[in-house]
């Protein structure tokens, strides 16, 4: 980005754009994924998905490869892997969490992920967390968990009543709890060795090896799990198509985008806008209305998302 961009607000607005329309992309995800898990394995959703992002962008990797050759040394192929490895560890050890635990648990844990980036990025990326941003993040986190445990609580005349909360802390319950908290601490990772990466890599190159990683990971998941890959009816196919397309393709390469100019504390906290955005293709697609929590857990969603975009603090990067 060239310095002038720094103080431009146009500049700004692209980058924020790009951000929004990940946020779209992937909030497509949870619908297509149920769609598909009617007769799909979810470790075979996510192994498809991923492997066929990753066929898709492969052809524009090809044609950058020259360009970026002279700075893709042995360190930099190293944190690919790296983050790659993380990425499908993430939906690795989140898709085996939902064997264990409910849902809610799950989504309650798994969207801790800004909580790490926050508290790691300023020893590994040196990135100052700015108080816009740690505001941005408490009350996103809180809206994250109040839509997480909203299909476990409901509003009485007494106040809040929520069913299976002590589970949380019991049996398998507690393994399944881990398991999603572990997603969390990966994908909080592959979001950190982006943002490290990115500043020397075409977004093509970048996001052709990290999901061809997390593809072969995820695929050695379906191998070792010894679950079904066949005779499943074309729609099945058609919507983890769609999966690899939209959520992945645009979706998470929107996001590998902007870690070239925005914090990785920033883009973890944008990253929670997708249950907002899910809720709002529920009650469209399916006729699934938001219950009374949903609303307010999106509502402070959106609240500390705008905080946090207050006073970002980009460092000096080339253009694309």
């Amino acid at each position: 980005m060239r310095s002038k961009d720094l103080q431009n607000p146009s500049s700004t607005k692209k980058y924020l754009a790009g951000l929004f329309l990940g946020i779209l992309a992937v909030s497509t995800a949870s619908i297509f994924i149920r769609f598909a898990q009617t007769e799909v394995p979810s470790s075979v959703i996510a192994a498809g998905r991923m492997s066929l992002a990753t066929i898709v962008i492969l052809p524009f990797a090809i044609k950058s490869w020259n360009e970026v050759k002279p700075n893709v040394n042995g360190k930099t192929w190293l944190l690919l892997i790296l983050a790659g490895v993380f990425l499908g560890s993430h939906f690795a050890t989140w898709i085996t969490s939902l064997e264990y635990t409910t849902v809610a648990s799950s989504v309650v844990f798994v969207t801790t992920a800004p909580l790490w980036v926050a508290l790691l990025s300023p020893v590994f990326l040196k990135e100052k967390l700015t108080r816009w941003i740690a505001f941005g993040l408490i009350i996103s986190l809180l809206g994250s968990f109040i839509v997480g445990l909203s299909n476990n609580c409901t509003i009485t005349n007494q106040g809040v009543s929520c069913s299976d909360i002590d589970n949380m802390w019991s049996g398998r319950y507690f393994f399944g709890n881990l398991l999603a908290l572990a997603g969390a601490f990966l994908s909080g990772g592959y979001i950190m060795v982006g943002r490290k990466v990115r500043n020397s890599l075409s977004l093509p190159i970048y996001t052709a090896v990290v999901y061809g990683v997390a593809s072969i990971v995820l695929i050695l998941l379906v191998v070792i799990t010894g679950a079904k890959v066949t005779g499943f009816s074309p729609k099945s196919y058609l919507w983890i198509i769609a999966l690899a397309l939209i959520p992945q393709a645009i979706g998470h390469t929107s996001f590998n985008w902007a870690l070239k100019y925005l914090s990785a504390a920033y883009v973890s906290i944008a990253l929670l806008g997708e249950p907002v955005g899910t809720v709002i293709l529920a009650a469209l697609l399916l006729h699934e209305m938001p219950t009374t929590l949903e609303i307010l857990g999106g509502i402070l969603i959106l609240i500390g998302i705008s905080v946090a975009t207050q006073r970002i603090r980009r460092k000096k990067r080339p253009p694309l």
